[in-house]
């Protein structure tokens, strides 16, 4: 009977043993998960809600969603899509809402129940806790019917020989050292998904504030726009973590120092101006000051910034303040001087490369019988649900073409 063993109990590696279990009871399935618990990133993921998925509406390219593996996404969508995972849990006794952000979460809104559903699923396969991988390399072994070479397996307790390896280790901040002796090209690790420290004592000022615009870094195309919110370190929400992904090697070359430009109404210069405008056309003799184009504490700030006396009247404001003004909606700028984790939604760029793959199977070209699923791989998203429905598909892909293989 053949022998598979899938390094790694997160979501792609646990979804994988399900699907095995599933469509080739016969095999042998064995699961080493160096933590205590498995699954335990995604019982904490979203709060402990469980965003699993995302309906993907509003993506006009895949690129929007994965800033890195895009190509390979579009594949294994095509073989296990969001609609599939969502009635694969709803056709496990796990019903399923849909948010009007486009996420979806168990309606129960407790991520245990995605966790219980993976783990039943799987069951009739060996999952081996505290079991750390040290190497992975090729056996001796050579049968009929499964790969030229068998793996050994090693752990602290021992070594083993399985026919099939799947590694879904996960991000891999300090490295992928039991894959070493292989070859492989490994694309650096980086962080993804965090949040900007801001050193500005006045928008600090403003934490809990939250605003619909858009965010970029000065000096590079990188932008991203949504729910920005102001917090008591700098900046964070939607925005900002779309924006920390889609430029998270740039940010990681400049050390997370650089300039923010913020567009408080997520507008161009021209109807910013026309809106202006026509506010001062309709009431001239109020103070700009309490006629609030934002929150009122937020446009007490930007007027301040630009340099606007607070009883300043919209008949006052002649050509030169309406600049001021329509320059720092538009273009507001602030110093970037690090970055902060973002709670359990830290994800990580980088891994092994996907020019190591064949992007139909997942197989490693180099070394076959061997594959990776999630985010080891160097693919990761945008927050959403995006991340995960990327460890369900890569996890499918791999169970599905083991099973063909035999």
């Amino acid at each position: 009977m053949p022998k598979v063993a899938i390094i790694g109990a997160g979501a792609a590696g646990c979804f994988c043993a399900a699907t095995l279990r599933e469509l080739a009871p016969e095999l042998s399935v064995t699961l080493f998960e160096a933590a205590s618990k498995p699954l335990a990133k995604v019982a904490i993921t979203g709060g402990g809600r469980c965003n699993f998925t995302n309906s993907f509406e509003g993506i006009h390219s895949l690129s929007e969603a994965y800033p890195r593996g895009e190509r390979i996404m579009k594949r294994v969508l095509q073989a296990f899509s969001q609609e599939n995972t969502v009635r694969w849990f709803e056709g496990r006794g796990v019903p399923c809402v849909l948010q009007p952000d486009h996420c979806w979460f168990p309606q129960s809104q407790d991520a245990m129940d995605i966790v219980r559903c993976l783990l039943n699923a799987a069951k009739g396969a060996d999952i081996r806790l505290n079991s750390p991988v040290k190497a992975l390399c090729h056996s001796e072994r050579s049968e009929e019917s499964v790969p030229k070479n068998g793996f050994v397996v090693s752990t602290p307790r021992n070594d083993q020989t399985f026919d099939y390896v799947i590694v879904t280790t996960g991000g891999a901040p300090k490295g992928l050292p039991f894959l070493d002796g292989l070859g492989l090209e490994l694309v650096p690790p980086v962080p993804s998904l965090f949040t900007f420290n801001v050193p500005d004592p006045a928008l600090q000022s403003l934490m809990g504030l939250v605003v619909e615009a858009s965010i970029g870094l000065a000096g590079s195309s990188f932008k991203a726009e949504g729910p920005l919110l102001i917090t008591d370190w700098g900046l964070s929400g939607p925005a900002t973590l779309k924006l920390s992904s889609y430029a998270a090697r740039h940010l990681a070359e400049k050390g997370y120092r650089g300039t923010l430009w913020v567009n408080w109404l997520n507008a161009n210069e021209n109807s910013v101006r026309e809106q202006l405008q026509e506010t001062a056309f309709q009431n001239p003799r109020k103070q700009v000051s309490t006629t609030h184009l934002l929150q009122a504490r937020l446009w007490s700030h930007l007027l301040a910034k630009a340099g606007l006396r607070p009883d300043i009247r919209w008949a006052e404001l002649g050509s030169k303040g309406l600049n001021r003004l329509v320059a720092i909606l538009t273009a507001d700028s602030y110093p970037l001087s690090g970055k902060s984790k973002f709670r359990e939604e830290f994800v990580t760029a980088g891994g092994v490369a996907l020019s190591n793959i064949n992007p139909n199977t997942l197989e490693c070209k180099q070394h076959p019988g061997l594959y990776f699923a999630g985010e080891v791989l160097d693919i990761d998203a945008i927050t959403g649900g995006f991340n995960l429905q990327a460890a369900w598909s890569t996890g499918y892909v791999c169970a599905q073409s083991i099973v063909k293989s035999l």
